[in-house]
């Protein structure tokens, strides 16, 4: 017999950007969120106001998987190339409790002693708990070294996570087991993923100018002015007191940025003049962005004015925030302005991050000569040399 009273997941397949994903929609539930992140690995979607996983059988079976005893999955909307008994169907059993594992709030507690960033203490946790689920019965203290092996095998070939997830999953397992549980030399017994050469992906100067121009919104074009023209990051934004920007100095005070350092950026003179209508208008009481409730101004607000700008301005690529900044440093660099300045303005605490933007970088590739063309003109420089001889030949046996 049906149980009618379990909640409803519905599977809506999308194209996103070219690419194909199952979107997952069901009504607020804390467990089935928590289970969106450890066992799905999906994504929340801002505009979709859903969570999503990429579209495929091995995708759509985890999902049921999931699901099989807490609730009804609603495939319908899914096309099968042939309805067969052998398709998914929305399915419904006998209910089960979700078992959900808490971190050590101790660890927790060391975390914050350490002063580390909230997204950080999230991370950490939640990889813990997934670690904690993967070896259950075992408790935290009986693993060893072989079972995070396999708990990375599973990230990996279950998963499919990035190596960046995998990285973060190490240093959560590293953090907790060498603080909480006194190991020793975790780093050399614990295969970390080769590093990605990933070039950030930018926006041309006609871009950026294109999106700012679309936005009529005097607070959301001065969002857009201050993340390129200073080159912030998106917590640095929304981090912002109207007290950092000082105006007769043409300076930004960025407070606590990436790795708790604080430091000065760039005050653009035409962002000075949009912040002074900003302030007029809006007239912020403590943060430079405020929502309507006087409060810091939210996250998810800054994706969607960025989107948004993109959208209207006609860029068909997925546009994030940091793009912003990938841009604001890679102008700077063909303007000609040197890398340790840079270095400074976003940052960074070592120069090879920096160099990451030299390989983004096209105008002082364009001025590079090719061989072939250097080794043609010059071939071109000799035969007209020859030319040259042979007319100087002929005019003086004309003359002799």
């Amino acid at each position: 017999m049906k149980n009618t009273n379990l909640p409803t997941v519905r599977i809506v397949p999308k194209t996103i950007h070219r690419k194909n994903y199952f979107f997952l929609y069901f009504p607020y539930n804390q467990d089935f969120i928590h289970l969106m992140k450890s066992e799905l690995n999906a994504r929340w979607s801002t505009t979709e106001r859903a969570w999503y996983v990429p579209n495929n059988r091995s995708f759509l079976k985890a999902v049921f998987e999931v699901f099989k005893s807490i609730a009804v999955v609603d495939s319908s909307a899914i096309p099968f190339r042939n309805q067969t008994d052998n398709a998914p169907k929305p399915t419904t059993v006998v209910a089960k409790k979700v078992v959900r594992y808490r971190v050590p709030q101790d660890y927790v507690a060391f975390l914050k002693r350490r002063r580390y960033s909230t997204n950080t203490i999230k991370t950490y946790s939640s990889f813990v708990e997934q670690f904690m689920g993967f070896i259950a019965p075992k408790a935290l203290e009986e693993a060893d070294f072989a079972l995070i092996t396999k708990f990375m095998n599973h990230l990996i070939d279950v998963k499919k996570v990035a190596p960046s997830t995998q990285n973060q999953a190490i240093n959560a397992l590293k953090s907790y087991y060498e603080n909480m549980q006194g190991w020793e030399k975790f780093s050399y017994r614990v295969e970390r993923p080769r590093k990605e050469k990933k070039i950030p992906q930018i926006l041309t100067e006609l871009e950026v100018l294109r999106m700012i121009q679309v936005t009529d919104n005097v607070k959301h074009k001065t969002i857009l002015c201050v993340l390129y023209s200073a080159g912030l990051r998106k917590g640095e934004l929304l981090n912002l007191r109207k007290q950092d920007v000082f105006f007769d100095k043409n300076l930004i005070f960025v407070r606590g940025g990436k790795g708790k350092k604080d430091r000065t950026t760039v005050l653009s003179e035409n962002l000075k003049k949009l912040l002074t209508v900003y302030l007029r208008d809006y007239k912020p009481n403590y943060w430079l962005l405020e929502s309507a409730k006087r409060s810091r101004y939210g996250v998810t607000s800054v994706d969607k004015i960025v989107k948004r700008a993109a959208k209207l301005a006609g860029i068909e690529r997925n546009v994030t925030p940091h793009m912003l900044r990938h841009s604001f440093a890679t102008h700077l660099l063909e303007q000609g302005l040197d890398l340790r300045y840079i270095q400074q303005l976003l940052g960074h605490g070592s120069s090879k991050t920096t160099e990451i933007y030299t390989h983004v970088t096209t105008k002082s590739l364009s001025k590079i000569k090719s061989p072939l063309d250097t080794f043609l003109e010059s071939q071109k420089r000799d035969n007209q040399n020859i030319n040259t001889r042979l007319d100087m030949d002929d005019i003086k046996s004309i003359q002799s």
